[in-house]
């Protein structure tokens, strides 16, 4: 059973079948059917910030520049949520993918007896090529879905690529499709988002198809962790607007009609919202689309270490400040990028029972670092496979300098422990 203490992140994309189930990843991934409700994956993100545990609720990049915004000219700026609705509500679609399960309870000659779930997520246009955006769990299992549009026409899409990591997915519509029909969303930079700034939600919360909620950004820089790959979603932007099971994969819009993210969970402890909602950023989406589409899967870097935030009565009992900012390293994975530069971690004294501590982590490339959010969001937002990152440590009163090269992020099941994977 999942501990009381922990906070459920269910899963925003609903999912149906025949038989009506919630399916839920508990502690380590064993799923069980519920027999209640609104059929919708659950799956379990583990980790997150300062001990706490993380549940996560299974709710564009320019090919010519990383950097750049998806410049998608607008008509008149829209001075009203109608305004809104009427200019994006052609680009929203509702995705239905179907997965395979097996019932191990009962075996016909030997086979264990198959079926078959529904799940149903959110997605948006992304390009007059046929290509849609959704979370990766909206679609996770399934080769192909059906793409539904506003005006009731329905379309396969084959999954061309995705990235497990930061839960997106990319489809292609292979049916034949008019691309002047198809509307693309413009896509903008999400770094500049402020605390209080309105915010909108469209998708299909429990199947109800064109659904427009509102809030404000709660706050950005979330971290959003993955039980299935280890490692988090960096910078992920909380919000109010409400956001339900089927709202995975749906625009989180600004006041303009602009993608600043794409809904992917709830904080809730009964599988409703209860006023958190998380998006992945759209600086993620203009980051990662178009390598996705061009390779089917994006490469994150890595520096392969483990660790927390200093505590005050660590930091005193180092002979530091007691409001020393910094991170711990706990252990750096061997063959690393982070090993073979020289950070050291945590040692054990096996004769006095005691630990002594390595390097603590307070800044890369000249960027301070109060928490391990920080480090998270700097590699994943700012870096790539193969760039120079320099770290700058605390080791045992002396201030170093290392510098390494960012490996390629490895799967969970590479890695020793899924603790080692909690930091890039």
């Amino acid at each position: 059973m999942v501990s009381n203490r922990r906070e459920l992140y269910l899963s925003i994309a609903a999912v149906f079948s025949a038989m009506f189930f919630i399916q839920t990843a508990i502690d380590g991934g064993s799923r069980h059917a519920l027999g209640q409700g609104v059929p919708s994956s659950i799956s379990v993100f583990q980790g997150g910030k300062n001990g706490q545990d993380y549940q996560y609720l299974p709710v564009a990049q320019d090919p010519a520049s990383q950097n750049s915004t998806r410049n998608i000219a607008l008509a008149t700026p829209p001075s009203s949520l109608t305004q809104i609705f009427k200019q994006v509500e052609n680009s929203v679609v509702q995705i239905t993918s179907r997965v395979s399960n097996s019932n191990m309870q009962i075996i016909i000659n030997g086979n264990p007896l198959g079926a078959q779930s529904t799940r149903l997520g959110s997605g948006f246009v992304y390009d007059k090529q046929g290509h849609i955006i959704t979370n990766n769990h909206v679609i996770d299992g399934a080769n192909t879905a059906d793409v539904t549009f506003v005006d009731g026409n329905t379309y396969r899409a084959k999954v061309i690529g995705k990235d497990p990591s930061s839960d997106i997915a990319v489809l292609q519509i292979t049916d034949n499709f008019s691309p002047e029909s198809l509307v693309p969303l413009a896509i903008v930079n999400s770094s500049s988002l402020q605390v209080g700034q309105p915010v909108i939600a469209i998708g299909n919360p429990f199947g109800l198809s064109d659904t427009m909620t509102t809030g404000i950004v709660s706050q950005v820089g979330r971290l959003l962790p993955n039980p299935d790959t280890g490692f988090s979603i960096p910078s992920g932007i909380q919000t109010d607007a409400p956001i339900n099971p089927g709202n995975s994969g749906g625009p989180l819009l600004d006041m303009q009609g602009q993608v600043i993210g794409i809904n992917t969970a709830i904080n809730s402890a009964t599988g409703q919202f209860s006023g958190i909602g998380f998006a992945v950023p759209s600086d993620v989406l203009i980051k990662e689309v178009s390598t996705i589409i061009q390779t089917g899967t994006y490469n994150h870097p890595w520096l392969g270490i483990s660790g927390r935030a200093i505590t005050p009565d660590v930091a005193q009992s180092a002979g530091l400040p007691r409001n020393y900012k910094g991170i711990i390293v706990g252990s750096a994975q061997a063959g690393s990028p982070a090993e073979k530069a020289g950070v050291q971690g945590v040692t054990q004294n096996d004769f006095s029972n005691t630990q002594k501590l390595g390097d603590i982590i307070i800044g890369i490339d000249g960027h301070s670092l109060r928490s391990i959010d920080d480090l998270i969001n700097y590699v994943d937002v700012h870096k790539s496979v193969g760039d120079n990152v320099g770290l700058t440590v605390n080791r045992h009163g002396q201030i170093m300098n290392l510098n390494m090269i960012l490996g390629t992020r490895p799967t969970l099941s590479q890695n020793a422990t899924q603790e080692q994977s909690i930091l890039p």
